[in-house]
C-alpha cells in the first residue's frame, strides 16, 4: 500500500539560488512549505506554510505553478510517497526564519545533494530551464 504525503512548496529563486529552509531538529534543507491541512487548497497551504515558516505574506494573485512532484521518502516506510506542488508569488516582509525554522540558506544546483529526493526533482527542472545556477 502507498502512503501519500501531499505538501504544498514555495519556490522562491533569486540571483541564480533557490530558497530553502531547515526545521529545528533536523539535518536536512527542504524548499519552504508544508502539509496540507483538512481541505485546504493548494493556495490557502501555501499562504500559511510560509507565513508560519518565514514570517512573510505572499501575494495570492501572483503565485503561479511551477511543478508538481513525486517522490519517494528517504527513510520512511517502503511506499510512501511525497507529492510537492510548487508554486512561485510574490511577497511583503522580511524574510526571517520563524520558531520552526532553525536557518535558511540560498542554495545553487551544487547543494542539491542537500535537499530530499522530491526537490531535488525541481532543482532538476529549475538547472534545465536555466533559472538556477
Amino acid at each position: 500500500m502507498t502512503a501519500l504525503i501531499d505538501t504544498v512548496a514555495w519556490v522562491l529563486v533569486e540571483n541564480g539560488r533557490i530558497l530553502c529552509a531547515r526545521p529545528r531538529g533536523k539535518d536536512v534543507f527542504y524548499i519552504p512549505g508544508g502539509k496540507r491541512e483538512g481541505a485546504e487548497s493548494d493556495l490557502e497551504t501555501l499562504l500559511r506554510e510560509v507565513k508560519e515558516e518565514l514570517t512573510v505574506l505572499l501575494d495570492p494573485s501572483t503565485a503561479v505553478h511551477v511543478g508538481t512532484y513525486e517522490a519517494e521518502v528517504p527513510g520512511a516506510p517502503t511506499g510512501t510517497v511525497v507529492r510537492m506542488s510548487c508554486y512561485t508569488a510574490r511577497y511583503e516582509g522580511t524574510l526571517s526564519a520563524s520558531s520552526e525554522i532553525e536557518e535558511t540558506a540560498w542554495f545553487s544546483y551544487a547543494d542539491r545533494p542537500l535537499v530530499p529526493p522530491v526537490d531535488q526533482l525541481l532543482f532538476d527542472d529549475l538547472k534545465a530551464g536555466g533559472t538556477l545556477l
